[in-house]
């Protein structure tokens, strides 16, 4: 089961690298701005908060990632990582629906790999 987990928090991970991609480096290309429904004005006035949201979902990914790799060596150290990792991802998904209804498809998005990772790091600890 512990495989699964970190099978799982990779791609968790992957999928918030992604969002990183989408909110820090192509913001106002046409597809993105299509993704999050923006006008390219709303998108040029958003860049600087979005470059710095995106950075976040970098840093849940590193931390993660840091995680799996981690597995490797030391297995509590592992645990921890991939807890704080995935546990912030799926916090920060709740959060963006509980703060707006109309966001639940990205809040599933970026939190379901997360909430099956910690569900199957839980079963593994049994």
């Amino acid at each position: 089961m512990f495989t699964i987990a970190l099978v799982l928090a990779g791609l968790a991970a992957l999928v918030h690298v992604y969002i990183w991609v989408l909110e820090s480096i192509r913001w106002e290309a046409p597809a993105t701005r299509g993704t999050f429904g923006l006008s390219e004005e709303v998108a040029r006035t958003t860049k600087p908060m979005a470059f710095n949201q995106g950075f976040y979902n970098l840093f849940l990914a590193i931390v993660t990632g840091a995680g799996i790799v981690a597995a490797g060596s030391n297995h509590a150290v592992s645990v921890a990582l991939l807890c704080a990792g995935t546990g912030s991802m799926l916090a920060a998904a709740v959060v963006l629906v509980a703060s707006d209804r109309s966001k639940a498809r990205a809040a599933a998005t970026q939190g379901t790999l997360p909430l099956l990772a910690l569900l199957a790091l839980g079963a593994s600890a049994v």
